[in-house]
């Protein structure tokens, strides 16, 4: 509803007229989103000076009393994270396009609440003698975290008047009326759907090489398709990705590095820096029993939308806890991004790396590891879609897979992007 007050400027004592409407509204989510339009009601409160004169300018004020959706079931949104701006449509004896603006004043809103839309407001100029009507028309709503999205909402039915506005001639100049520039501002460009064109990168081939002949310190593991399934706050997901798990011998223990070999689409959106970090849980089995934790770093710097995402080598050290053969599988793989958090559970576990091994003091079998060697865990969050099947590519582990944010009538999918081939 548009509402507010309105102040007319250069007027001593005027009176203000407040005036709600309600229209049926069609909002817009973000191209990425792949969802369709939502409907709903908006409601809305102008107020406007009822009298003014030609040559005064006045500020009228739009006021939302309901927008057109909740704010769903997914994301809390925080608190001056919310900006509407919009368009107030004079006509009568004069005609203008009102650009109203708010600012990005709102309390936290929760998951499945009302949306909290600050008062916008405007400027015009009047022109003309005569009853200026005042109409509002579309608006668009911003989200400035986790990452800027747009919501752009439009009337799907014809809208009354809100306001009158008598303008009388005294002290003014008539004429042809001069609108108040107001272009609605532009949202952020929502980044196309990336292709899925490309293939996996191929990795060093050698197989499982023993950790303890020769004196040898470099183990190079071979590259295994592992399938993903994931659920996501949009349904259960499944992806497959090449990786390589390899090791360097110190003393007793191993330094692991595991790769993902398989490219990934585009970024979809702009990344802030530090937003995303993506974790695994090798997997032990042969001699020995449990998981080895590995990280990879946050994304040091913002990741532009369109550019590819890498995902960085995760690394941790395995400190054997029994004596033997023993093998390491890529196992569940988290994903920490943008506030959200994505469990991915493999449904095939295959060796990427067999080490000869001597068991160590509080080692991995005594380690006190919950984590069994199928590898198998209980799944949260998502992982975005894959690509083409012809390349068994992960084509959507990225660093923020399955993020979902979602405002009011738009929901915004942050799914991540392809990589370059290495």
């Amino acid at each position: 509803m548009l509402g507010g007050a309105g102040i007319l400027l250069g007027v001593a004592a005027v009176p203000a007229q407040a005036a709600e409407v309600s229209y049926s509204t069609e909002c817009i989510p973000p191209a990425i989103s792949g969802l369709p339009p939502v409907q709903g009601t908006t409601k809305v409160e102008i107020t406007a000076p009822a009298e003014a004169k030609v040559g005064d300018e006045v500020t009228i004020t739009w006021k939302f009393v309901q927008a057109a959706s909740k704010n769903p079931d997914v994301l809390d949104l925080d608190a001056n994270t919310v900006k509407p701006t919009g368009t107030l449509k004079a006509g009568g004896a004069q005609t203008a396009d009102i650009a109203m603006e708010g600012p990005r004043e709102n309390p936290a809103i929760p998951k499945n609440s009302a949306m909290k839309l600050s008062d916008m407001t405007g400027r015009l100029k009047l022109t003309t003698a005569g009853d200026v009507t005042l109409t509002p028309d579309a608006y668009n709503i911003n989200v400035s975290k986790p990452i800027s999205t747009d919501t752009k909402c439009t009337p799907k039915e014809s809208v009354n008047s809100s306001a009158t506005i008598k303008v009388t001639s005294g002290g003014g100049s008539g004429g042809t009326p001069t609108p108040t520039p107001t272009p609605t501002p532009s949202p952020t460009p929502s980044p196309t759907a990336p292709s899925p064109s490309g293939s996996a990168t191929p990795s060093p081939s050698g197989s499982g090489t023993d950790g303890g002949s020769g004196g040898q310190t470099d183990f190079t593991g071979k590259e295994v398709s592992v399938p993903y399934a994931c659920k996501t706050p949009i349904g259960d997901k499944n992806a497959t990705s090449a990786v390589q798990i390899n090791a360097r011998k110190d003393g007793g223990s191993f330094a692991l590095t595991v790769q993902f070999k398989a490219s990934v689409m585009d970024s979809p959106a702009d990344i802030p820096a530090d937003s995303v970090k993506p974790s695994m849980e090798v997997v032990l089995g042969g001699a020995d029993k449990g998981t080895v934790h590995v990280e990879g770093p946050t994304n040091s710097a913002p990741i532009k939308s369109g550019d590819p995402i890498e995902i960085p080598d995760l690394k941790g050290t395995y400190k054997p806890g029994a004596t033997g053969s023993s093998t390491l599988s890529p196992g569940v793989l988290t994903v920490m991004a943008l506030g959200t958090t994505t469990t991915c559970t493999p449904t095939k576990s295959e060796v990427s790396l067999t080490l000869d091994t001597s068991e160590q003091a509080s080692g991995a079998s005594g380690g006190g590891s919950s984590s069994s060697g199928s590898g198998s865990a209980g799944t949260s969050g998502g992982l975005a879609e894959t690509g083409s099947d012809s390349h068994s590519a992960l084509q959507a582990l990225g660093l923020v897979a399955g993020t979902v944010v979602l405002l009011g009538g738009a929901v915004f999918t942050f799914m991540p992007g392809r990589r370059r081939t290495r």
